[in-house]
């Protein structure tokens, strides 16, 4: 006996199945959530509502929401296996070693076009937000906490002033001479000041 003719089968219904364009949609919806509604108001669930699937799936393609977000930012490397040495070490020296990391990223040719490429979305709203959230929520916060630093959020604030000040006249705008300076030259210059930011009593 035959099955039931395609004429009579009953219709599809539910959230979209895995398909190839699936983990595009997703990293769509992403995108527009976080930079609508920040790291913090942003859930998986409400990812998967707005690709229409399963919030299963949204695991499936991208594990936590740590990684969803990272992955909506399009960074070339991942900040949060980088700077895992920076915090083991301690606050010592950690100005100068989160330089080093920081340096090493953005000096490497690889990397610029996308990096740049998220900074000057700094002309919109929503990409003022998803770097606002990505560089201090999800990058420096988190290592302050991981250092054990009072006052993490003023810190890492002052931290992120410095660095975000670097890659916009090194990298952006290639003003001279910073666009110039060999990269030891910027740790020495820059270093001692992210160490007081971490380190010194507040005012």
């Amino acid at each position: 006996m035959s099955g039931p003719s395609p004429a009579s089968s009953p219709a599809r219904r539910g959230r979209r199945p895995g398909a190839p364009d699936t983990r595009a949609a997703i990293l769509a919806a992403a995108r527009e959530l976080f930079a609508a509604s920040g790291y913090a108001g942003t859930s998986i669930r409400g990812v998967a509502a707005a690709a229409g699937v399963d919030a299963a799936l949204v695991h499936h393609y991208f594990g936590t929401k740590d990684d969803l977000f990272l992955a909506a930012l399009q960074l070339p490397v991942d900040p949060r296996a980088l700077l895992a040495p920076v915090a083991e070490a301690g606050v010592d020296g950690a100005g100068e070693r989160l330089l080093r990391v920081f340096l090493g990223v953005w000096e490497d040719d690889r990397n610029q076009a996308s990096l740049l490429a998220l900074v000057r979305g700094l002309a919109e709203p929503s990409g003022q937000r998803l770097l606002r959230d990505g560089v201090l929520e999800m990058i420096l916060l988190p290592l302050g906490r991981a250092l054990s630093l009072d006052r993490p959020e003023q810190r890492m604030a002052l931290v992120a002033s410095q660095l975000v000040g670097l890659v916009i006249l090194r990298y952006l705008l290639r003003a001279e001479p910073l666009a110039s300076l060999p990269p030891d030259a910027l740790v020495a210059a820059y270093a001692p000041t992210l160490q007081r930011y971490l380190a010194e009593p507040l005012g």
